[in-house]
């Protein structure tokens, strides 16, 4: 795959698959971590929220299957995060300021995205606002999406630049 300069682009997908990759396995294993530790409960619960955002109350009795498309949905997030974030690093000067900050922010910038915005457009019921579960869970998504995939894009473009 080549731009309309002739360059390759394989290494920059090849990044964002990486990116992509850990940024949804350490979101997904640190979800799993943190519901565990809350709830005592089977993490699979996770994956059946996840897929309950099309499904609704279907998907916590549909089985793996269930368990199967929420793995499948959590995973077409992070990457779409993680392709968001590798269109603008170019585009935005900001985003080339400290990597560690910017990967902060950005997973700040997700968690109210996906919970202002984008939850509450899906069959997922709205809940009365926790602040200890907001915490958590903005805290989740600035280091296990914000810090790798700003680090990974920050590579990136320094080497390919």
């Amino acid at each position: 795959m080549s731009d309309a300069s002739g360059r390759n682009n394989q290494g920059l997908i090849s990044a964002i698959i990486v990116a992509g990759l850990i940024a949804g396995t350490l979101d997904i294993l640190s979800a799993f971590t943190s519901f565990y530790i809350s709830t005592g409960k089977s993490p699979v619960i996770v994956l059946n929220y996840i897929s309950s955002a099309v499904f609704g109350k279907e998907a916590y009795s549909g089985g793996g299957m269930m368990s199967a498309v929420g793995l499948l949905f959590h995973y077409i997030i992070a990457f779409g995060w993680t392709i968001l974030f590798f269109i603008l690093y170019p585009k935005l000067s900001f985003l080339r300021g400290n990597k560690f900050v910017v990967g902060l922010a950005y997973g700040v910038f997700v968690w109210v995205m996906m919970n202002q915005v984008i939850v509450p457009m899906t069959q997922i019921p709205a809940r009365p606002f926790n602040l200890n579960g907001a915490i958590t869970n903005a805290i989740i998504l600035m280091f296990a999406i914000g810090l790798p995939v700003s680090i990974l894009a920050n590579r990136y473009y320094s080497r390919h630049s």
